[in-house]
This record gives structure tokens, sequence and C-alpha cells, in this order.
């Protein structure tokens, strides 16, 4: 029920995909479309209170609720519920019955890996791309980040939709969705936000 992770930019993904191989960690997902909707009461209640309602289709579909966001041992600790639905457009119906509507949609492809029981996953976003390393404890997802060599202080205490919305406010940008098709003209600079690979020079 509750969610610890960290997430770091990483710029190119294909190095740091073969040292998760050369660490031993399984590769549980391949490259894979996420398409998300997230939800909000038409007041914008639950982004008043720093929570989330989404519904997400990959392999399968799936409807999440995630808390308000605090740090844990340098990690992100947040309290997630999330279960299957067999139906994506009936849930999304749902959701909508119950008052909720739609705020907006995001995507990203999303290659999921297994590492000593954490789950690493490495997200190519229309902005950039980023691994997430989740697990039971903040000691032991450093242990990961360490073994993979990521500059820990450069770790991000933050959720990809609010680096978007910090992107479309440096850049004065109108587009209303975090999607590939809005971001194939745009050439964005992740560090004139103050976001830095955690990968050195080799």
């Amino acid at each position: 029920m509750k969610e610890l992770e960290v997430k770091f930019y990483i710029g190119e993904i294909s190095k740091i995909g073969k040292k998760l191989i050369d660490l031993g960690a399984e590769l549980v997902l391949e490259r894979t479309h996420e398409y998300n909707l997230r939800f909000d009461t038409p007041e914008g209640s639950l982004s008043e209170a720093m929570s989330m309602l989404r519904l997400r289709r990959d392999i399968g579909n799936h409807l999440t609720f995630k808390g308000p966001t605090t740090t844990l041992g340098g990690v992100l600790a947040r309290k997630e519920v999330e279960f299957d639905v067999s139906d994506f457009e009936l849930a999304r119906k749902f959701v909508e019955s119950l008052g909720f509507t739609k705020k907006f949609i995001y995507e990203k492809y999303r290659t999921t890996y297994d590492l000593r029981n954490h789950k690493v996953t490495l997200d190519e976003m229309p902005y950039g791309n980023f691994i997430e390393i989740e697990g039971p404890e903040a000691e032991t997802i450093k242990e990961c980040a360490d073994d993979l060599e990521l500059n820990w202080d450069e770790r991000l205490p933050e959720t990809y939709v609010s680096i978007f919305q910090r992107i479309k406010d440096l850049e004065n940008l109108k587009i209303k969705d975090l999607t590939f098709a809005n971001f194939q003209n745009l050439e964005v600079r992740l560090a004139r936000i103050g976001i830095q690979s955690a990968i050195g020079p080799s």
C-alpha cells in the first residue's frame, strides 16, 4: 500500500540497460507503450490534496490512486492503491460516473527489470529518458542506485507530471497533454530547469 521509489534523469538509455544486465537484473517486461488518463474533480480537489487518480493502459489496464508524496530516507514515499480492470473504456466511464473528469493524457515507453527484488524501470518520456527504482526500503534502493553508478545527489523529488508543468511554464507551451506527438518538434533541455543526468561521462 506504500510506494517507495527514486527517480533519475539518465539521458542515454542503452548504457544503463546493459549495466542492469551485467548486474544480473532480470528483464520482466520488454519496452511497452503506456497510455495514461489522469482524472480529477471539476474543482481540482485531488491535485489540491497532492493526490492522483489514473487509468493506465499498457499490456493490461490498471486503475491507480496515489496519495501525497513525502520523503523517507531520501526516496519518495506515498500511499498507492492499484488494481487491474478488464475493460479500459468501461473503467473510464465508471470513474467519470463518480464525478471525476479527465484532466489530461500522458504517455511513455517503459522497460521493466527486477534487480534483487527491486522494480527498476527505464522510462522514455516525450521530454527525456529516466530510470526509477522502487523497493521495500530506502537503504536498499540507494544500494541499487550505487551499483548502477547513479549520482545519488541528482535524484528527482518530483513526478513526471510536475516536470512537464515546469517545462510548460519555462517554455510558455500551450500544449495540454504530455504526448510524443506534442513534443515531436520541440527541443527540450532539461538543464534549463535544473535537471542534470545522473550518469557521469564515461
